[in-house]
């Protein structure tokens, strides 16, 4: 069988600057995005998490970390270049997926909440 690497990107916001309204918003944007591309975290190769500069109660990765099957993915968390009037409290990730070219299933990229207006062509509903 022939695989191919696939890079599957999504964002979201947040209310504020808390472990509680970061980890919901992480949690909503990995449980959306497994959902949608039937993906299986063993086959992620990798996964850069972005926060802006507004983010700073708890790293994302250590949210993804918890999930099933994630403590293997390696992960990363950096912070988003500041632009000024760029959206705020958005966390952002870009993720490598090694999937079967038999997949057949078109990528879903998943823009949630504040963020659907980064990437309207690619808002999943």
């Amino acid at each position: 069988m022939a695989w191919r690497v696939q890079a599957i990107r999504g964002a979201t916001t947040v209310s504020e600057n808390s472990i509680e309204a970061i980890r919901e918003a992480v949690t909503e944007l990995l449980d959306e995005l497994e959902t949608y591309n039937q993906i299986d975290p063993e086959q992620i190769i990798s996964t850069t998490f972005s926060v802006t500069r507004d983010l700073d109660a708890i790293f994302p990765a250590a949210i993804a970390r918890q999930r099933p099957h994630w403590n293997n993915v390696p992960l990363l968390d950096v912070q988003q270049m500041h632009v000024e009037g760029s959206l705020e409290r958005c966390i952002r990730f870009l993720i490598h997926v090694n999937m079967p070219e038999t997949h057949g299933q078109k990528i879903v990229h998943t823009y949630l909440r504040g963020a659907k207006n980064l990437r309207p062509d690619w808002v999943a509903r």
